[in-house]
């Protein structure tokens, strides 16, 4: 297994990590909707700066499929284990994280977010998710 250091995000590399992060999630938005996607939160962007900001783990594309993902999230662990129960989304068409979370890290997909069935926990974003992904957001979760 690869080894991951886990580290704060200094003050100055805030602006470059947050570009780094939206290119790739719109690497993966690109895989699966071409040059024809229009599922942006902001500025053509797939995922806005404050959504990142609350968000903050990510892998570059550059790096998929080398155990750096789940290296980190295994350190992610080490660092909060009073963490029982771990939660995340991913939109239905991200295959990468979807085996990502079930397969490598052990999650479960307990719930399909979609227009018929908003996030109950986040009512007011109900309108934004259906209209960027509309055919839905899985939510994950694993229980330690």
């Amino acid at each position: 297994m690869n080894n991951v250091i886990l580290i704060p995000l200094s003050a100055g590399d805030r602006e470059q990590f947050i570009l780094d992060n939206q290119e790739a999630f719109n690497y993966g938005a690109l895989e699966e909707f071409g040059l024809r996607d229009n599922h942006f939160e902001e500025d053509g962007q797939i995922i806005s700066c404050k959504t990142i900001e609350q968000s903050i783990l990510f892998v570059s594309p550059n790096v998929h499929s080398k155990g750096i993902g789940y290296a980190a999230w295994c350190e992610v662990e080490k660092l909060h284990p009073e963490v029982k129960v771990w939660e995340t989304v991913t939109p239905y068409f991200e295959k990468r994280n979807i085996h990502f979370y079930v397969n490598r890290c052990g999650f479960h997909i307990i719930e399909f977010y979609n227009s018929h069935h908003p996030d109950p926990n986040d009512p007011d974003i109900a309108e934004h998710v259906d209209e960027q992904f509309p055919d839905g957001m899985f939510r994950f979760e694993k229980r330690l």
